[in-house]
């Protein structure tokens, strides 16, 4: 083989080397575009991930009464509690209670105590998921039941002032979601 076609196939398999990487590379710019509309639609739809956190106003929220607000599809009961309800919350032993665990997102590995279910350290504001533990029903509140709390009349629940379940079938206490104060007159859900 001659110099002269040593250099000729050298300039060849450059090009076929280049043609090969460039077929690959626009085959790989392909599969992506291709998939990519099919991974993206996994991801949370705008509405959603406006949803992931709402404020909610309370200064029109009166001593001894509720709010309830929609967030992520599920009821959430805001209610700002009397001096009695604190009282009585206050004065139960965890012993007494079938959940000790606070079911706290903002207090974790708190147990159930009044205190540790509580968004402020008076205990006025109580914040909860509003959806009984036992299957899913949503409990009357404003002093329903045998505790003064909340009733699911689907089954039987009790919960107390704290939302802590004393009585019937629910395994758990009501669930406290993560919330804080926003400002004096709002809280932040989520």
């Amino acid at each position: 083989m001659s110099h002269a076609d040593n250099h000729a196939g050298s300039g060849e398999g450059s090009r076929r080397d280049f043609l090969y990487y460039a077929t690959a590379g626009a085959g790989v710019v392909a599969t992506g575009a291709a998939v990519w509309p099919l991974v993206n639609q996994m991801n949370p739809s705008a509405d959603t991930r406006a949803l992931a956190s709402i404020l909610v106003p309370i200064d029109s929220v009166e001593v001894g009464t509720q709010l309830t607000v929609k967030w992520r599809g599920k009821p959430v009961f805001i209610r700002r509690r009397s001096a009695e309800e604190i009282e009585a919350a206050r004065a139960v032993k965890l012993e007494e209670l079938v959940d000790a665990n606070g079911e706290n997102k903002n207090k974790p590995d708190a147990d159930a105590s009044d205190a540790n279910r509580t968004l402020d350290e008076a205990g006025e504001w109580l914040v909860m998921m509003g959806v009984c533990t036992h299957l899913g029903c949503v409990p009357l509140g404003d002093g329903a039941g045998d505790f003064g709390g909340w009733f699911c009349p689907c089954h039987g629940s009790h919960y107390d002032t704290a939302g802590r379940i004393r009585k019937g079938p629910a395994p758990r206490n009501l669930e406290v979601p993560v919330a804080a104060f926003f400002d004096e007159q709002t809280i932040k859900l989520g």
